[in-house]
């Protein structure tokens, strides 16, 4: 009977070691699209992807997060417009593994609260991030301080949306649930 046990959890690793691998895919996926386009706004662009890195903050481990934030936004900006991508890399990155440090700190029953803290956190760690890179690549920091309006509203909308999708439409219930509690 021990020997079938053993078969069952190797069998339960596996599948939760796939769903980790398809969550991840898809949600990198997103990202790239994401990051390839934006929403024309008065004097600038918006860009949606930071919706799918705090999404992906808050559902995934920090391995998982940085993949789809930090690998995500590098792969949208190589395939689209290169100049910025290991800012990008680096930025996101770091913004979804805080996010995702932070909100599995609280336990469950302190979730929200916890997520809330790290889409504040990740959303400094964005503009922050975008601003210095900015003036690092383009040798100027009036370019960087131009962007900044879109930065912080970037931000903004990314972590608000995200805490929509995770908390008011239950996505970080769900995805609990098919992932085994984790």
């Amino acid at each position: 009977m021990s020997n079938m046990q053993g078969s069952v959890q190797a069998k339960q690793g596996a599948v939760h070691s796939t769903q980790w691998l398809a969550v991840t895919a898809v949600l990198m996926a997103m990202n790239v699209g994401l990051s390839s386009f934006g929403v024309p706004v008065p004097g600038g662009h918006l860009y949606l992807n930071d919706v799918v890195i705090c999404t992906a903050g808050i559902l995934l481990d920090p391995l998982g997060a940085f993949m789809v934030g930090g690998v995500g936004a590098f792969l949208g900006d190589f395939f689209f417009y290169p100049t910025p991508m290991f800012v990008s890399l680096a930025t996101h990155g770091i913004q979804a593994v805080a996010i995702s440090l932070i909100s599995h700190r609280g336990g469950k029953e302190k979730r929200m609260a916890a997520s809330l803290a790290g889409v504040a956190v990740g959303a400094v760690i964005m503009v922050v991030g975008y601003s210095l890179g900015r003036a690092f690549i383009y040798s100027t920091p009036e370019y960087a301080l131009l962007k900044l309006p879109f930065q912080i509203l970037q931000a903004v909308v990314g972590a608000a949306a995200a805490m929509v999708i995770c908390f008011r439409f239950r996505i970080l219930e769900v995805y609990s649930r098919i992932s085994g509690g984790r």
